[in-house]
């Protein structure tokens, strides 16, 4: 996992080598201005995390990892000069059931704002609705038990009728109901828009395009904004 801890100690690292195999006349002032920098980086990246929990479409499958929705949300939050670091935490192939496994990796620091982007793999593989609500439920009862005051953000997700009408609505159905239940924020539909359309997606049809994360971006955006 990458925090701010690990990438302040990697940035002085750098510094640190650099420094070692310098050669230079006016030691005092190089090592002033070195100094300086290294204050410079630890500030910027001390900041509060937005951390998303995700699967593929998190992670940006089939795209460069800055062309993906979160990376274009950090773009975003650095526009509207707000000080907060998004952190990618999607994994292509992801259930519900093993990211409630993963999450203790993700959770050293804690995030200001958890945004939970799973559960459609478990809804295109047919696994029970009833174990997908539970462990969506866990994950954030898991957040809410080690970091009280973080804000908490349920992406919904609907799934083609591959498994039945009766399935397909039933799945749909249980974000709201756990945001409800919760009290966290939702976005009833992250690929609102993209869903469906050739031109947003890739080949397979799942995963959406630099265009598609783009509008992806964009649907987050009205919801998170106001919780920064």
């Amino acid at each position: 996992m990458i925090t701010n801890k690990t990438i302040i100690f990697y940035v002085f690292s750098v510094y640190l080598a650099g420094l070692m195999m310098a050669c230079s006349g006016n030691r005092p002032q190089q090592e002033e201005q070195e100094s300086a920098a290294v204050e410079e980086i630890e500030i910027k990246e001390d900041r509060p995390i937005v951390l998303f929990f995700g699967n593929s479409l998190t992670a940006g499958y089939g795209l460069e990892e800055e062309e993906a929705f979160p990376a274009l949300i950090q773009d975003k939050i650095d526009s509207a000069g707000l000080e907060y670091l998004v952190i990618n935490g999607g994994l292509s192939g992801e259930t519900s059931a093993s990211g409630l496994n993963r999450l203790d990796w993700f959770l050293e620091e804690g995030p200001a704002v958890f945004v939970l982007e799973l559960g459609g793999n478990d809804g295109l593989r047919g696994i029970s609705v009833a174990e997908t609500r539970k462990n969506l439920k866990e994950i954030i009862q898991k957040v809410k038990s080690r970091y009280t005051d973080t804000k908490i953000v349920l992406a919904g997700m609907q799934i083609p009728p591959n498994m039945g009408q009766e399935y397909t609505a039933e799945f749909s159905g249980i974000y709201q109901e756990i945001a409800s239940e919760e009290s966290v924020s939702l976005i009833p539909f992250l690929l609102e828009g993209v869903a469906g359309n050739p031109k947003l997606n890739l080949p397979d049809g799942i995963h959406p395009t630099e265009e598609g994360h783009e509008i992806v971006a964009g649907t987050i955006w009205e919801y998170i904004f106001k919780l920064l």
